[in-house]
């Protein structure tokens, strides 16, 4: 007789067997049965929680912690406090503007919040084996006191009550947001804290991003009939039944995800498309008109169009559905889907890259936002090209007059700067030069200004995709990526977990490259030294400005209309990388790292000699390209 499996316990199956092939390091599982009933009258919830936690380490666990995410949105709160802190500080931006440092989302809003406004988050027991735990409040964080340890290798159910106020939006989650989207219902139950490696990551809310123990979701949620919802999961029952007092009472599920996140809105409308077999994409955005529709529309037909590029360059979606869902704030990844203030495909496209730097490799963001955020921006970047030169125009959603300036602003683009040296380099440099860079080592709430956190975290971290391209090709990097996502998928991977499979994929020694990048704030500055006559070539002599090593190019272009590539590796790669273009590339000895200057031979006379240009492809983020280049005068 054939055994029947369930889609999800097959899913569960096959990523078990993915994650078993991974590197060795153990992960904690958590399965949540949620039960909650949101009161759109009164704006609360109140549930249950039924959750089965497995203590796959080799330690025993005397406590156990939980966040509580919506008491940050009271006056005085960490979150309140930090925000109004940091607004204090000023400075200039880009544009010459003087501007305060807090994020203008939160600014000064919670302090003005009204008690029927807060947010609030209170578990009022928690049982194990139907006895009551010590349960120890610090704002975000519960702390529970277990009368009995779990052991090492051991599993424990845990049963909790708990109530909430859904604050006014102010940041990410909450109710009556600026769209006027009635419910974006993230952080919205009690969620256990990671334990890893690391030990119990028991970071208070304040800012910034999230980290969690992957497991599987089972949550019905009973509100008002008139209500859409939809979110993270498979709705179980499309026709959701109503329960004595009228009301609808959905149930979804999701497998290995470590969130959970869903909407609730009575004037929504709502698109889905199968794009394959057991891959559904929805849209949910608010009613509004004609406009909204196409732009909405668009979501949809512009996010089937990118998955099979996605994909190539990312690796595989493992889950059955995603959705894009008007609300929150601006832009913030969940567990198979997002929230969104619109319809902008640059942020729909960031958002849904989260799903694989997120919640597929589920970095910790605290500790190592920019392998989430700036691996995510420098996918955006390569994405959103990709959409505007193969897929824009042929959109049934969008103006003619908008197809018409697709091409004009494509070549608008690659005027301003080359392919590769987009707004993550820019927004490095301006970081480099400002005085206000931290190392990339600071724990996400603990940089001195928001400034610093952000271009570190989404701008640095994009830049240094771009710096490995420059460092081991552009096909190497490109392979490393999906040996990366093939590799450390579902193990919570750290920096040094990444740039293992670099060397590994390229073959050179990178953890110079890690520690100057991610330990330090010191810059990249190279420099046309001296040039000499040598009998019939030139010797051609490059110094180091700044303080970073790195491998280095210098183009010397011809009178003839000729051109060669001159390549210096750094000893420290042990190793260099193979020729990518078409110009003539010569090898010259690897430069020692700690020499400030370095003198190669051209194979023509100085008389010959048209121009020289150190790093012509752009892709080494120098702070001063003021002595990059020369032109020999005839």
């Amino acid at each position: 007789m054939l055994k029947k499996y369930s889609f999800f316990a097959l899913l569960g199956l096959v990523m078990s067997l993915q994650m078993n092939a991974q590197p060795e390091r153990w992960q904690q599982q958590i399965n949540y049965k949620i039960d909650a009933n949101l009161d759109v009258q009164k704006n609360t919830v109140k549930g249950t929680e039924e959750i089965l936690y497995t203590n796959n380490s080799t330690d025993t666990l005397r406590k156990v912690y939980f966040h509580l995410y919506w008491n940050a949105f009271q006056p005085n709160s960490n979150m309140d406090a930090r925000s109004r802190e940091l607004g204090k500080n000023t400075f200039t931006n880009r544009r010459g503007e003087e501007v305060k440092d807090w994020d203008m989302r939160v600014r000064d809003r919670i302090q003005n919040l009204k008690p029927e406004e807060y947010g609030i988050q209170k578990v009022n027991t928690l049982t194990i084996n139907g006895k009551a735990q010590k349960l120890i409040e610090h704002e975000t964080i519960l702390e529970v006191v277990l009368s009995q340890p779990i052991l090492p290798k051991s599993a424990v159910k845990m049963n909790l009550n708990f109530e909430a106020q859904v604050p006014l939006q102010v940041r990410r989650s909450g109710r009556d947001n600026a769209e006027g989207v009635r419910y974006s219902m993230s952080q919205w139950y009690p969620k256990m804290v990671e334990y890893d490696y690391q030990g119990w990551n028991t970071n208070p809310y304040i800012a910034r991003e999230f980290y969690g123990v992957w497991g599987n979701y089972d949550v019905t949620i009973k509100l008002d009939k008139n209500y859409m919802v939809g979110g993270t999961g498979v709705l179980q029952n499309p026709t959701a039944p109503l329960d004595k007092d009228g009301n609808k009472v959905w149930n979804f599920k999701g497998n290995t995800i470590h969130d959970f996140v869903w909407f609730a809105d009575n004037h929504f409308k709502h698109l889905s498309k199968e794009v394959r077999k057991g891959l559904t994409l929805n849209v949910y955005y608010k009613a509004k008109d004609a406009k909204a529709d196409s732009a909405w529309s668009n979501v949809l037909w512009a996010a089937e169009k990118v998955l099979p590029y996605m994909e190539k360059k990312f690796g595989a979606y493992p889950y059955p559905q995603y959705s894009f869902i008007q609300g929150g704030d601006g832009g913030m990844e969940y567990a198979m889907a997002t929230l969104l203030k619109g319809p902008g495909l640059g942020t729909v496209f960031h958002e849904w890259i989260h799903s694989w730097y997120q919640h597929i490799l589920g970095t910790n963001e605290s500790l190592y936002a920019w392998m989430d955020e700036g691996f995510t921006s420098y996918g955006e970047e390569d994405v959103s090209h990709y959409y505007e030169v193969n897929h824009a125009a042929q959109s049934p959603y969008i103006s003619e007059a908008a197809k018409k300036q697709i091409p004009i602003n494509l070549e608008k683009q690659a005027k301003l700067l080359p392919a590769v040296q987009n707004g993550n380099y820019s927004g490095y440099l301006a970081l480099a030069k400002s005085g206000f860079e931290e190392p990339m080592t600071t724990h996400a709430d603990h940089f001195n200004t928001n400034y610093a956190y952000s271009s570190a975290a989404y701008s640095k971290g994009g830049t240094f995709l771009g710096v490995l391209g420059y460092v081991m090709g552009e096909a190497k990097r490109d392979q490393l990526m999906l040996n990366y996502y093939n590799t450390w998928k579902f193990k919570h991977p750290n920096p040094n977990d990444f740039i293992r499979v670099a060397e590994k994929t390229s073959g050179l020694q990178l953890q110079w490259l890690k520690e100057y990048w991610v330990n330090t704030t010191k810059t990249i500055d190279y420099g046309l030294n001296d040039i000499q006559v040598s009998g019939q070539a030139a010797l051609i002599s490059v110094q180091r400005v700044g303080k970073f090593p790195m491998p280095v190019e210098v183009l010397v272009t011809y009178k003839d209309g000729t051109s060669e590539l001159h390549y210096m590796p750094l000893d420290l790669m042990l190793g260099g990388k193979q020729q990518e273009g078409t110009v003539k590339q010569i090898n010259h000895p690897e430069w020692k790292w700690a020499h400030p200057t370095y003198t190669f031979e051209t194979t023509q006379p100085l008389s010959a000699i048209k121009s020289i240009e150190i790093d012509p492809s752009q892709r080494m983020p120098d702070i001063n390209r003021s002595n990059n280049k020369i032109e020999i005068p005839n």
